[in-house]
């Protein structure tokens, strides 16, 4: 994770993922006059996990000590339905299939071939538009642009609508996952103070881990997708900077990865997703108290900070990490 520096400042040293300043400004990048830059990616946005039974996963997030947004339901083409968990600038979503429809065939594919996980990387932009043109020039194919709306249960009873506009990068080219950009339309219907409040102390998303043979020409790959990508050799692995008050990418082999993650069952985590994140807290021993509260078996390593297995997460590692 990257933040700006004073305006006549050269950029300073990579910083830690867990290093979160005072200025970590709430979604400041959504409201940018700024006109598009020509690389129009600008960061993470959210990543959601696939799960088979979402209300399941759902309690098992609660558990964790986290606040999720009410059941929200897409499109009757879509078939699926979601929690969000929202952090300052980013969030996590449960994504689960309530309809067998055309439109979810790839996602119950993915279920059913690699079991739940994390499966996507939604990214931020300013434009779904015109970052379709954009992205192409820098010789980065996309599909087309799609929008759609989501009914959202407010505190005083009422529905409000949370719409986007979203662009798939090509398949062929994102080595893991589903890779896309995420404009939102409305984003107070999605980043809503009463739900970045979490019992853990929950504030960023710090980093998102993949596990592929090859790291370092996978980080070059995904470092190439952001305006601000660059990569670090980081814990064995290779790092990638995304941008400002944005999670980072960090690719690992599984040797590294299963040191960086002792006694975790890496088999339990999606072959073609992610395996893990690294979510940022305000204080790490409130972290842990709260995984206690919820029954949540924890080991803690070496670096101090807690870790959860997939199996009590519908599929991914998560490593709480202090500020």
């Amino acid at each position: 994770m990257t933040f700006a520096s004073p305006a006549g400042e050269e950029d300073p040293a990579p910083l830690d993922p867990r290093k979160i300043p005072s200025t970590h400004h709430l979604h400041s990048y959504h409201f940018s006059k700024e006109p598009l830059m020509t690389h129009p990616v600008l960061g993470v946005d959210h990543t959601y996990l696939l799960v088979r039974d979402l209300e399941a996963s759902a309690a098992l997030y609660r558990r964790l000590g986290f606040t999720l947004s009410p059941r929200g339901l897409h499109s009757p083409e879509k078939g699926t339905a979601n929690h969000t968990i929202v952090f300052r600038n980013d969030y996590l979503e449960l994504l689960g299939v309530v309809r067998d429809t055309d439109g979810n065939r790839q996602q119950r594919e993915q279920l059913r071939e690699q079991g739940e996980g994390l499966q996507a990387i939604a990214n931020r932009t300013r434009s779904a538009d015109e970052a379709k043109g954009a992205l192409a020039a820098v010789g980065l194919a996309t599909g087309e642009v799609s929008a759609f709306s989501r009914p959202l249960p407010l505190p005083d009873g009422s529905d409000g609508l949370a719409s986007f506009r979203t662009l798939s990068f090509d398949p062929a080219g994102v080595p893991l996952g589903h890779f896309f950009l995420c404009q939102h339309e409305t984003p107070g219907m999605v980043w809503r103070p009463e739900l970045q409040k979490h019992q853990n102390g929950a504030i960023a998303l710090g980093e998102i881990i993949g596990i592929v043979s090859d790291p370092k020409a996978t980080a070059d790959v995904y470092a190439r997708f952001y305006a601000r990508g660059r990569v670090i050799p980081a814990e064995g692995g290779f790092r990638v900077d995304t941008g400002e008050n944005s999670a980072s990418l960090l690719f690992l082999d599984r040797k590294n990865a299963a040191a960086l993650f002792p006694g975790q069952n890496l088999d339990l985590t999606p072959k073609g997703g992610y395996a893990a994140f690294r979510l940022v807290v305000g204080d790490i021993d409130t972290a842990k108290r709260t995984l206690t509260q919820g029954n949540v078996p924890f080991s803690v390593t070496e670096r101090g900070s807690a870790l959860v297995g997939p199996e009590f997460t519908s599929g991914a590692i998560i490593e709480y990490i202090g500020p």
